[in-house]
């Protein structure tokens, strides 16, 4: 019973989003005042990611972003997407060696509407591929 009511809940939360996500592990680079992080998406939509950092950044820090989009079959170039864009959540890793690594969640708050339809079409195409 307990194990559904999860999965209920799960579904409702899938249900909620607006832009569909897609696990895939996409190069970030992330700058706030003080620190660069260079790491991968854990997931990403076309209004925000996932991934991980080795140092604490407290909610709201606002980031400039650059990611790397690879080349689809149309194009014969990776695609930098830069953006700004602000930490919604932060969970210290747990279980693991390492210790001091965070999984964020970032919103980006400043996107260009182009860039956002070419992550939300780099998302659908891998979302439609069997693995």
């Amino acid at each position: 019973m307990q194990i559904k009511k999860q999965l209920n809940r799960k579904e409702h939360v899938q249900e909620r989003r607006r832009y569909q996500r897609v696990s895939k592990n996409i190069a970030i680079k992330l700058n706030d005042k003080e620190a660069d992080f260079v790491t991968e998406t854990q997931n990403i939509s076309c209004i925000g990611a996932y991934c991980q950092i080795d140092s604490y950044l407290p909610i709201l820090t606002k980031l400039k972003i650059t990611l790397l989009i690879p080349r689809s079959k149309s194009s014969k170039t990776a695609k930098h997407i830069i953006c700004e864009g602000t930490i919604v959540r932060i969970e210290r890793t747990e279980g693991t060696l390492e210790h001091d690594k965070y999984n964020i969640a970032i919103y980006f708050n400043s996107i260009s509407k182009g860039d956002m339809k070419l992550i939300d079409a780099y998302v659908k195409n891998n979302l439609t591929r069997p693995s």
